[in-house]
């Protein structure tokens, strides 16, 4: 069956994907760093009472509470002090920037299905929907 035969090669084109990745040493690098913070059981603390203390004030924000200065304040000591930890800004980083790679594998690939072909640059510019969808962007 034809379909049985482009799954094959689908997913053996993915495996390969998945073997770059690996080896990509920028990549490699962020999956240390990420290793690093979850070997690191004060960063973790450190990150997570920052969510916490960050979701506390979008939560009353959204209640339309008012925010108190020295909650602001304290907020933000928390997150310069985070930001300072080189293992958590390292952590940061390396989420951002797996982020960004697999943002970027998506679109190519959401392209590719869309055009029936291997998008240009022009296919994945921001504001660019594709040849006839009449936006005129």
């Amino acid at each position: 069956m034809p379909t049985e035969i482009a799954e094959t090669i689908v997913t053996q084109k993915t495996r390969e994907l998945c073997q770059a990745l690996i080896e990509e040493p920028g990549l490699r690098a962020a999956r240390q760093s990420i290793d690093a913070f979850l070997a690191d059981n004060k960063s973790q603390s450190q990150y997570e009472q920052l969510m916490a203390k960050g979701q506390a004030l979008q939560t009353k924000q959204q209640n339309s509470e008012p925010l108190k200065g020295e909650e602001i304040a304290d907020f933000e000591k928390d997150r310069d002090a985070l930001l300072a930890n080189p293992i958590a800004r390292n952590f940061l980083d390396a989420q951002e920037q797996l982020h960004s790679v697999q943002q970027s594998i998506q679109k190519q690939l959401n392209k590719t299905l869309e055009l029936g072909r291997i998008p240009g640059a022009e296919d994945l510019e921001e504001g660019s929907c594709g040849h006839g969808c009449g936006c005129h962007h």
